[in-house]
């Protein structure tokens, strides 16, 4: 076997050093870049956003640091023997610790900008042809992961532990509900605003182009304290108004566009795909309780507010079944005829059933992926054990479903 020529291998060694510090500082970089806290105006330019697989920039970062640390017990190995080896692995250990880790998070943080733009000119190629390599290792994770977790409850498990002393004054209820509670905030974790917003073809706002009058007979009828306030078109909302301000005003109709105005307040944007847990902290921030969602392009994909959030870990208290849901109309005979605008999680949480909920967020949305075609009347379809029937449709989407479960058929012995 032909030996590597002392000068090439502290080349590569100094290249693999150099790479690693590379991917580490793009990797701390993106979770550094400047927030965007209001939707991009027209002509101005988007803001910047990794183009590239994070499982591919970990997975290159990774070969680099193997690689680095291979050379240096090799070059270690050449000038000191197989006892002097370890004495090369610690060095180039030390040395990626400082430059590849410490001063690239460093240069990361600092300009998170520069190294995005740089990533997503130069990386993105290289990145994209390993990402079928990054995507085999993550599944060989998920099959480990799924061989440790199963349908365990945290929470009833710390009561049946041994040596836990007894609460008898807790009634089953409290203790179910506490269960709830701690359920609900270990699901934001996993949870995003996306889940949980307010499409915006059910966002009730004012339209400041329509006439004061109309404006005033709207916010009469309107439940909600805050409504976002726009021009022509939910993409360009303005101000959000507390309706608060203005309610003594609006029983004498005396209320004026200077009041209106005056009772706003500049509207909050809140990138799609934002955690739950962190847009909790990010309201608490900002001072904030009512969030419009925009994607990539600043287009208005819904609202979110705080009690959105914190109804996803306390909303169980409530306790509310179908006749309580406006979506839901249980029938005599057990089945449901439910409206096909009705969220899937809450449809769920309502019924406790278990419909897929990792896609489409409503029922026309889960409808119209199985079928792959636009809905029609009389149509019946199944999903798992659940038995669907198109009742009615309206604009090529679904009006009415009729949903019933149908029961598992007993294994003959």
């Amino acid at each position: 076997m032909t030996a590597l020529p002392l000068g090439s291998a502290l080349g590569l060694l100094a290249l693999a050093i150099f790479w690693s510090a590379l991917f580490t500082a793009v990797d701390h970089a993106r979770h550094h870049l400047p927030r965007r806290t209001r939707a991009p105006r027209p002509g101005e330019p988007l803001p910047l956003a990794p183009r590239f697989a994070v499982s591919s920039l970990v997975l290159c970062n990774t070969l680099c640091r193997t690689v680095a640390v291979g050379l240096g017990l090799y070059l270690a190995a050449a000038q000191w023997g197989p006892q002097g080896a370890w004495a090369g692995g610690l060095a180039v250990a030390a040395v990626q610790l400082v430059l590849a880790e410490y001063l690239a998070r460093a240069l990361g943080r600092r300009f998170p900008q520069a190294f995005i733009s740089m990533a997503n000119a130069l990386l993105r190629l290289p990145l994209r042809l390993v990402y079928p390599l990054a995507c085999l290792f993550s599944a060989l994770v998920r099959l480990t992961l799924r061989a440790f977790t199963g349908p365990t409850h945290t929470a009833q498990a710390a009561t049946d532990e041994p040596g836990e002393p007894s609460e008898p004054d807790i009634s089953e209820e409290a203790r179910q509900a506490r269960g709830s509670v701690i359920s609900g905030i270990h699901a934001l974790d996993r949870m995003t605003v996306n889940d949980i917003l307010v499409p915006r073809n059910e966002v009730d706002g004012v339209n400041l182009d329509e006439p004061l009058e109309r404006i005033m007979d709207q916010l009469i009828a309107s439940r909600h304290t805050r409504l976002p306030l726009y021009r022509g078109d939910i993409n360009q909302v303005e101000k959000v108004l507390n309706t608060r301000q203005i309610s003594h005003l609006l029983p004498e109709r005396r209320l004026t566009e200077n009041a209106l105005l005056a009772a706003c307040y500049d509207a909050y944007f809140v990138p799609e795909g934002t955690p739950l847990q962190m847009q909790l902290l990010n309201f608490h921030k900002e001072q904030r309780r009512l969030g419009m969602v925009v994607d990539e392009y600043g287009e208005v994909l819904g609202l979110i507010t705080l009690e959105d959030i914190l109804e996803e870990i306390v909303g169980e208290f409530e306790q509310q079944g179908a006749a309580a849901h406006p979506h839901i109309h249980p029938q005599a005979d057990g089945r449901y005829v439910i409206d096909g605008a009705a969220p899937i999680r809450e449809l769920n949480k309502a019924l406790s059933w278990h419909l897929p909920s990792d896609g489409p967020r409503t029922l026309n949305g889960l409808i119209t992926e199985a079928l792959e075609s636009l809905p029609e009347s009389s149509v019946c379809l199944k999903l798992g054990r659940y038995r669907l029937e198109i009742l009615e449709t309206e604009d090529n989407r679904v009006a009415k479903v009729l949903i019933w479960v149908q029961a598992p058929v007993p294994l003959a012995l």
